[in-house]
């Protein structure tokens, strides 16, 4: 194994070069970065909210709210499909998870259950199971509600979407790092990084951008009996920007969940408005309404309120179309980064916000570089002490490849520092000195018992192979799993664990190779060093 083979040098060589050029930008500030040439590369470290400060936040999604708004479309999906199959309802009771359907008397009770069913198998949750289900209650009673999959994982399923849609908002806005994970239940935390206003975070995270196209109310006296108190079951009372007041049906024709694709345009008189595109099944329903509807107002709804309410012309096909309104430049690329990050499935309540000081997160900087420092140096100390400045310094010479190795690899990746992620690169150091001194260790021991100076190295080498890949790997296993399951800090930590394992193996075999197999070309020795 101790050769000095082409390959072997040009690896190392390289491995060196680039992991400079990668590690380079992380020693220079923000302005210096910018300044450097086209070729060269500019990604630093990111540092974790701990280390250079930013803003927490923990929210908590409103899953009861979210079950409530379902509850209502569910009533009002019931009160549309029976009346166009003109089957009149004597009553129609909430309960928990759906509502009791009264048929009126003299009407097919059949028929309704028939419609009913029909309606609860077209619709899909989750598991692509129906989410509901219609159960004849006898005396014309029918029983409408979601099924018991659907309303245990209902709360489960919103925390996972919020975060995703939390990530994805974030993640277009150009804000880098940001840490997401769930916490308990149905709380998520929410850390950004060098990020200094959390009202603006909460304003850009807390919205729910959920986009609804529903039919406005055009009875003579609807909206001026609305306005006085008597607003309708099957309708509510929204205004817009302006405050103008607009009676709206509550059954949602189509919804944003249906969008593919929203993007600043322009309407005709040359202002900026928000041109959209609806997938398959929103097409076909957004085709269906305005082609029974032509002639009447619709209203585009952003989060309880109007945008705007057009007067259907026609049919709309294709399942394109374009929002107009009071929009600017500035607000119609924000609507459509909400838009295209998707709508939250229930709002989110801040219950907690904090801002993390670039002050504390200088002192964190400064502690963690003083204490790899020191770990750094102690290792140095001893492996020198235990084994002279030739072996020792081979180790020193791969520690300090590793240590570039692995700030390079964290640049490339974008990976974020933190507090837990020094602690882990200064695991890494110990680790990867370990395998030089099982190394070593068993040189000395093959250079007792009287082998030549390269059989004692080449045995040193082969037999301590198989336990410094053993101890790595449970090492790695460990690394994986706590990333696997751990959040956050936790994860860093695993993750500079993870790079660490592969960095220090490579510096600690493979650099000591080829080091070791230039001094034997050129100094020939007659006996190991470390023997006596």
């Amino acid at each position: 194994m101790i050769q000095l083979a082409r390959w072997k040098v040009v690896l190392v060589v390289l491995s060196l070069v680039i992991g400079l050029l990668l590690a380079f930008p992380s020693m220079l500030s923000q302005e210096q970065r910018d300044a450097l040439p086209g070729w060269l590369p500019k990604n630093g470290l990111n540092l974790g909210l701990d280390l250079q400060g930013g803003s927490y936040l923990l929210l908590e999604v409103d899953v009861p709210e979210m079950r409530e708004k379902r509850l209502t479309n569910l009533m009002e999906d019931v009160r549309v499909t029976l009346r166009e199959e003109q089957i009149n309802i004597a009553s129609m009771q909430r309960e928990a998870g759906g509502v009791v359907v009264t048929v009126a008397e003299g009407a097919s009770y059949d028929a309704a259950f028939n419609a009913l069913r029909t309606m609860a198998q077209q619709g899909a949750g989750a598991t692509g199971q129906p989410d509901r289900v219609a159960t004849k209650l006898g005396g014309g009673r029918i029983r409408y509600a979601f099924t018991d999959v659907a309303l245990n994982s209902m709360g489960a399923t919103a925390v996972d979407q919020s975060i995703e849609v939390v990530r994805r908002r974030l993640d277009s806005s150009g804000t880098k790092e940001i840490s997401i994970t769930r916490q308990g239940a149905d709380r998520i935390v929410v850390q950004a990084p060098g990020q200094s206003d959390p009202a603006e975070l909460e304003r850009l995270v807390g919205r729910t951008a959920q986009l609804t196209f529903q039919m406005v109310d055009t009875s003579p006296t609807g909206l001026n009996d609305a306005l006085a108190g008597r607003v309708p079951p099957d309708a509510q009372l929204l205004t817009d920007d302006l405050g103008t007041p607009y009676l709206v049906k509550k059954r949602i024709l189509v919804s944003g969940e249906n969008l593919t694709r929203a993007g600043v345009g322009t309407d005709q008189n040359q202002r900026p408005a928000i041109d959209f595109q609806f997938d398959g099944q929103g097409a076909r329903r957004f085709g269906e309404a305005t082609a029974q509807n032509i002639g009447k107002p619709f209203a585009i709804i952003l989060d309880g309120q109007v945008i705007s309410a057009p007067t259907i012309q026609g049919a709309i096909a294709g399942g394109s179309g374009q929002i107009t309104g009071s929009f600017t430049i500035a607000s119609a690329s924000e609507l459509v980064n909400l838009l295209n990050g998707g709508a939250l499935p229930a709002p989110l309540n801040v219950e907690e916000r904090r801002v993390v000081t670039a002050e504390l997160g200088a002192d964190a900087v400064s502690a963690g570089m003083i204490s790899t420092v020191i770990g750094f140096i102690l290792i140095c100390v001893f492996m020198i002490g235990a084994y002279g400045f030739l072996f020792g310094g081979v180790s020193v010479l791969g520690l300090m490849l590793n240590g570039i190795l692995i700030i390079a690899a964290m640049s490339l990746f974008g990976a974020t520092l933190t507090l837990p992620g020094i602690a882990g690169l200064v695991l890494t150091f110990a680790v990867a000195v370990d395998a030089n001194v099982l190394i070593f260790e068993r040189m000395r021991d093959e250079a007792r018992a009287g082998r030549s100076v390269i059989a004692s190295m080449d045995a040193g080498f082969n037999k301590a192979m198989g336990t410094i890949i053993d101890a790595n790997l449970t090492t790695l296993v460990a690394a994986l799993i706590m990333f696997m399951f751990g959040a956050g800090p936790v994860r860093g930590f695993a993750w500079t664990l993870t790079i660490g394992v592969f960095t220090s193996m490579f510096s600690s075999v493979m650099v000591a190779q080829v080091l070791f197999g230039y001094w034997l070309k050129v100094a020939k020795p007659k006996k190991l060093p470390i023997a006596e």
